[in-house]
């Protein structure tokens, strides 16, 4: 077992422990007395993994340093205050005050001149850069409809990336209780509900190279399957098996591509888990059969509340293998969710994953394809959902989780809820298929869930600020190290106007993840339902998106190597240019196309800013210099769209479905 190199120091105030993994990655960890045992079910990459390297150590008469051939740390001999500074001499992540772990879990940190800060996993608002703010880490299902200053949303992810010219760095914090990030006042301020003040370093100076150590630590995705990458459609909910067959006929018939169609929740027998409305759905391996021969796959919605039904032999079974959550006095820990009383399994502990698993492994027989995980906040409504229950609340923070030897309360394991059960679907599906990458989707997750699920951004509504929202929402979250995400085209909530809906799928055909979903009592989503001159902008923006799948699986592929976001902001591409630094409303996707989509109704054109070299306008071929900004003419039916000149750009035929290729 290989042992990094680690230092430890002990003052008045506490003691610090410094462990050097790479030369850009460091973990720091303060504690007022023992140092606890190693528990994280974020980090996929133990300490004892990196090897020890050699770091330099030097001292004066106020500070000690450590040089880890990247870069220095410099720790302040009368109280543990630390102070990092790269090979130009520039200061970055300093303590404003030295951490007293006796009194809090906290760290303050001061911002540096021109510094700005990226990543927090999913927030709300229209702006690329986050300080100014204060952001709770805590998973749940907001208010609904939302607005953009609502906080906190569906997935937790304590990450930050800081950026200025010529230096990024990133921090993971590595405690999963409730905690915020508060940058209102010049400082960052991390605090948390309890645990350890551990977190994790990661150096540059590029933004690409802190995503990369990130993913070192927290692990990456695996390359989906190219089905995954096609265009999915969604309701809550396509009633029964006619309306499906006629949706895909539809599809094909118009001439749109398609790969997907999922299933809410109304395709189950009264909400419960891995069951069919046998009414609606009489022949599901029939039906999933006939989609399959037209191209289609199918993911179901499965939620994280399993029915409290004694007739239900998934409850019945869970209960004889005690997988639920549990209070603290020894009862079932159990709330209102779709299928009014539901339980809730304990995916901390392995054989829990195990037996979830399972369940899922025997519902792929059916034929399904993927898995979708909703309400794994996880959320609970104030009453039976059959008396108009809504989300309100979760379930009781002292309630028991974990594993006899890693037992800890419902206050810990909250957040973690989504990655767990994401990751157990996950492997459910791997053991039904090992020769295809699982396809799971999860609303609710935590820091390192591209290893197991792709991740939408919850319920949005058909708003202009939502679409303009997505962008800043989909680039933070690839800044916080989850490159496979999308939201809802079109919008979930309310109706989608016919110029919202052309213009969402525009850029929303650029989303990693690529789907459109509408709600139950709204007008019809899919893409012929607002007329002909809309069905063809729809048409058109998926048939981009299909001749782009060569290179949209070289940017995955990327992902899986390095943890690079493929959906990015500029900044990403270009770290030196701080006109990049707020831009909020254009977006890479990769290195080679630049999409600069509209935002307001009834706008015709807009300004675009090209950053440094040489840029092709996408539907005209016409090179233009960059460093500039430009005013772009964007008809209804042209989003401007610009390549890269000295990137390639591979393209594919035109398909109505990815099983076309290899056909």
């Amino acid at each position: 077992m290989n042992q990094p190199t680690t230092f430890d120091f002990s003052f008045p105030n506490g003691r610090l422990r410094i462990r050097v993994l790479t030369a850009q990655i460091v973990r720091l960890r303060w504690t007022a007395s023992e140092f606890a045992p190693r528990r994280s079910w974020a980090v996929t990459r133990p300490d004892e993994e990196f090897a020890a390297l050699p770091v330099q150590r030097g001292e004066d008469a106020e500070t000690i340093w450590l040089d880890t051939g990247a870069f220095r740390l410099i720790i302040a001999k009368a109280d543990g205050r630390l102070r990092c500074v790269d090979a130009n001499g520039r200061t970055f992540c300093a303590d404003a005050i030295a951490p007293d772990p006796a009194q809090a879990v906290q760290w303050i940190r001061k911002q540096e001149p021109g510094e700005c800060f990226y990543g927090f996993g999913e927030r709300s608002g229209c702006t690329l850069e986050r300080s100014g703010r204060r952001w709770v880490n805590w998973t749940r299902d907001p208010a609904h409809p939302h607005g953009p200053d609502v906080d906190p949303m569906y997935i937790a992810i304590p990450v930050y990336l800081a950026v200025r010219p010529g230096l990024a760095y990133g921090i993971y914090f590595n405690n999963t209780f409730q905690s915020e990030f508060d940058l209102q006042h010049e400082l960052v301020c991390f605090e948390a509900k309890d645990g350890e003040l551990d977190c994790y370093l990661f150096y540059g100076p590029r933004p690409a190279q802190v995503l990369q150590g990130l993913s070192e630590v927290l692990g990456r995705m695996a390359p989906p399957p190219r089905w995954a990458l096609g265009y999915h459609q969604s309701r809550w909910s396509y009633g029964d098996a006619d309306e499906v067959r006629h949706l895909a006929l539809e599809f094909r018939a118009r001439r749109i591509p398609c790969d997907v169609i999922h299933l809410d929740i109304d395709h189950m027998d009264g909400y419960r888990d891995f069951t069919w409305d046998k009414q609606n759905f009489p022949n599901p391996k029939g039906l999933l059969a006939q989609l399959r021969a037209w191209g289609f796959r199918v993911v179901t919605i499965v939620d994280a509340g399993v029915k409290i039904d004694e007739h239900y032999s998934v409850f019945r079974h869970g209960m004889e293998r005690n997988v639920f959550i549990r209070q603290a006095n020894g009862e079932l820990a159990h709330g209102y969710v779709w299928p009014d009383d539901a339980a809730f399994c304990d995916y901390l502990r392995p054989e829990v994953r195990a037996w979830w698993a399972e369940r899922v492994r025997q519902w792929a027989q059916t034929g399904v394809a993927g898995m979708w995980c909703d309400m794994n906040e996880p959320v609970i409504f104030d009453r039976p959902f059959s008396q108009g229950g809504g989300g309100i609340g979760t379930l009781p923070l002292d309630a028991q989780q974990g594993t006899p030897r890693e037992r800890t309360t419902h206050a810990e394991g909250h957040n973690l809820f989504g990655l767990g059960m994401a990751r157990a679907t996950w492997e459910g599906l791997a053991a039904a298929r090992p020769d295809e990458t699982p396809f799971v989707l999860t609303r609710s997750a935590f820091a390192g869930i591209q290893r197991w699920s792709a991740a939408w951004m919850g319920d949005n509504d058909s708003w202009w600020e939502h679409l303009e929202m997505s962008l800043p929402q989909l680039m933070n979250m690839g800044l916080s190290g989850v490159p496979f995400v999308g939201v809802d085209i079109g919008g979930f909530g309310n109706n989608a106007s016919p110029e919202l809906f052309a213009r969402w799928m525009q850029i929303g055909a650029l989303y990693p993840f690529c789907r459109g979903h509408s709600s139950a009592g709204t007008q019809p989503h899919e893409p012929w339902a607002f007329g002909p001159e809309v069905e063809a902008i729809c048409r058109a923006a998926l048939e981009l998106r299909y001749q782009l799948l060569p290179y949209l699986q070289g940017l995955f592929n990327e992902a899986s190597q390095t943890g690079a976001p493929v959906f990015r902001p500029l900044l990403y591409e270009f770290p030196d240019d701080p006109v990049t630094y707020s831009l909020h409303d254009e977006v890479m996707l990769g290195p080679a196309l630049l999409a600069a989509p509209i935002l307001r109704p009834g706008q015709q054109a807009r300004a675009v800013y090209l950053p440094e070299g040489e840029w092709i306008d996408w539907w005209s071929g016409e090179v233009l210099r960059g460093g500039q900004h430009i005013l772009a003419q964007a008809p209804l039916a042209r989003m401007p769209l610009y390549q890269r000149a000295d990137q390639a750009l591979p393209l594919g035929p035109l398909i109505q479905y990815t099983d076309e290729l290899s056909a």
